[in-house]
């Protein structure tokens, strides 16, 4: 697993936008950036509707305030998918990023296979990343939902 302290390791990440899908490469989209990037499990599931993407929906303008440039909300969804939870969200100021193959998550260490449920999906988790170096990782058990939040991380910036 990724720690604090190491590098993005390379790949993308899918977004879909007015022009179509757009594929970002990681190491384009975090360069001189102060990024937040929180991951779920799956779009429209329980908590991560109820609670994880609505706290930073809540408090996108605080964090930006803090000097993060780009907050982004990742799961291993197609990007169709990220994109109308995002909208059925108000996520206007995150950046609801597909990680459709798991590949970049799993390149993170971050993964865990749900077998039926939905395969291969990412973690629980939120890290702050500056300018492609990891600077803050934290990691929810399974089935837990703590550390990852919105306030815990705007309190850590």
């Amino acid at each position: 697993m990724i720690t604090q302290g190491q590098r993005l390791p390379e790949g993308k990440l899918s977004e879909l936008t007015a022009e179509g899908v757009v594929e970002h490469q990681i190491r384009e989209l975090f360069a001189k950036k102060k990024v937040v990037m929180f991951a779920v499990p799956g779009a429209f599931t329980p908590t991560c509707s109820n609670a994880h993407l609505p706290g930073f929906v809540a408090l996108a303008d605080e964090i930006k305030a803090k000097g993060v440039d780009l907050i982004i909300c990742l799961a291993v969804n197609d990007a169709f998918v990220m994109k109308a939870w995002g909208e059925t969200q108000n996520a206007t100021e995150i950046m609801m990023a597909a990680d459709g193959d798991a590949a970049f998550t799993t390149a993170l260490g971050l993964h865990f296979d749900t077998g039926h449920f939905g395969g291969i999906r990412s973690r629980r988790y939120a890290m702050i990343v500056d300018d492609g170096v990891v600077t803050l990782l934290n990691v929810d058990e399974p089935k837990v939902f703590k550390v990852s939040d919105a306030r815990t991380i705007l309190a850590a910036l």
